[in-house]
This record gives structure tokens, C-alpha cells and sequence, in this order.
């Protein structure tokens, strides 16, 4: 049997128009104001209210959302968000 040698992510041109894309809005920073609880199916994923810094965004200055964040992290963290149009749901 023949095998292709694997692809590397992100080289062929729809790969670099994907990355175009996410840059395209760029980085927004949000200061993490509470940390909500522990979500998923084994605890991996915590749920936190940001604040956008006005810094970054002042567009969306003062408006906060619910985000799921993977991975350590506290009260006063900046988060750099690169879409900040999707909501989090609530915890149960």
C-alpha cells in the first residue's frame, strides 16, 4: 500500500487565508474580573467574566463577557481574545 507523506499544517494557500482571516481583526486584550467555576467533562475548562482593556479595543471598552478558558489561570489575568463576538454559556 502507498502512503503520503503527512502535510504540514498551514502551508497550502486555504491555510494562509484562514490565518489572514483570524488576523484580519486582530488581538483584543480582557482583563479577567471573576473567575466563575470549573466546566467540561473532567473539570479542564474554567469559566471566566473579561472585561475589554480600552487599550486594545476601545470600540468594545467596558463591555464584559463569559469566556471558557483552557488551562491555569486568576482574577486580574489579561487574555488575549482573537474573536470576541461568542458568549460562553453559563455553568448549571
Amino acid at each position: 500500500f502507498w502512503l503520503k507523506p503527512p502535510k504540514s499544517p498551514g502551508t497550502s494557500p486555504a491555510d494562509l487565508n484562514n490565518l489572514e482571516d483570524m488576523d484580519a481583526g486582530g488581538v483584543k486584550l480582557a482583563k479577567v474580573e471573576k473567575v466563575l467555576g470549573r466546566t467540561g467533562s473532567r473539570g479542564g475548562v474554567i469559566q471566566v467574566r473579561v472585561m475589554f482593556m480600552t487599550e486594545s479595543a476601545p470600540e468594545l471598552a467596558g463591555r464584559s463577557l463569559i469566556r471558557n478558558v483552557k488551562g491555569p489561570v486568576r482574577e486580574g489575568d489579561i487574555l488575549a481574545l482573537l474573536e470576541t463576538e461568542r458568549e460562553a454559556r453559563r455553568l448549571r
